[in-house]
């Protein structure tokens, strides 16, 4: 996928802008006071360019969520500075997050669920049932605005969960483990659709994953986490063919088993690292 600097709105009467840039600086985040402060993450730096696609991957418990909330603006740095667009971010206005479980409003229809964010983004009454179907569209749900929740299967209702996402109108998008929970062919139907929707929106997109076959198909900039406290142990790009070629083909090239095995080998040396380190 190549990377852009434009991003088109997420609905009329909501753009985005031309922005997107992410900047870490020596970034930590603590937990704990006193005796009982703990380092989870950092320090980091990390310089993220408009449009951007980039994969976080490393072992469980590194803080790949952690340096997610940070850009967030979910929860605040310990030490350093993380900026979005050169200032801190803001909760539920520098981003549009997925997270892992979808976290529907089972109350409200489908094109309901992304027509209120659409409503705290400041889009007009009449405008939003429309916008809402439009970005459903965009996202493979075309037609299904009118059911509910609990009628659409555990892959529908993380597609709704991307174009709520979407429904915010900012220039980034951060996905959490999004499709950690779904079966293998609805996860790698879904793989394909984001990079498909971020490559059209323009957005930059930080996307959380422990799987380094995930991690090598999505994009070809892969960033490595240390096992905690969480410190970048590698940053790895790719030429991977991106345009032309299937999913199935792209994964039986030896250039993606290189890629994979090479981050699945970054992983499992952080995790080995971290795990003796906890040995003592």
């Amino acid at each position: 996928m190549s990377s852009t600097t434009s991003t088109e709105p997420a609905a009329s009467g909501a753009a985005a802008g031309p922005l997107g840039q992410i900047a870490i600086t020596g970034a930590v985040r603590e937990y704990g006071k006193g005796g009982r402060r703990v380092t989870a993450l950092g320090p980091i730096d990390l310089q993220v360019p408009a449009g951007e696609f980039i994969v976080l991957v490393g072992p469980s418990g590194c803080g790949k969520s952690t340096l997610l909330r940070l850009i967030a603006g979910f929860e605040p740095v310990s030490r350093g500075s993380v900026l979005v667009d050169g200032g801190p971010p803001v909760p539920g206005h520098s981003a549009g997050v997925v997270f892992q479980q979808p976290r529907l409003f089972p109350w409200q229809t489908v094109r309901g669920n992304v027509a209120l964010a659409l409503k705290y983004a400041g889009v007009s009454r009449s405008e939003r049932d429309g916008q809402a179907d439009a970005l459903l569209a965009r996202v493979g749900l075309h037609g299904t605005g009118d059911r509910r929740i609990w009628e659409i299967s555990g892959g529908q209702q993380q597609r709704v969960a991307i174009a709520r996402a979407l429904a915010v109108p900012t220039s980034l998008l951060l996905m959490d483990e999004p499709f950690a929970a779904l079966d293998a062919l609805t996860r790698e139907r879904l793989q394909e659709d984001v990079r498909q929707v971020s490559a059209e929106s323009g957005r930059t997109t930080v996307f959380v994953t422990h799987s380094p076959d995930e991690a090598a198909y999505l994009e070809s900039r892969i960033v490595v986490l240390s096992g905690r406290p969480g410190r970048i142990a590698a940053d790895l790009r790719s030429d991977l063919p991106r345009t032309g070629i299937g999913a199935d083909e792209l994964r039986e090239t030896p250039e993606f088993a290189r890629l994979r095995a090479e981050v699945a080998t970054a992983v499992k040396a952080e995790a080995a690292t971290a795990e003796r380190r906890d040995r003592g």
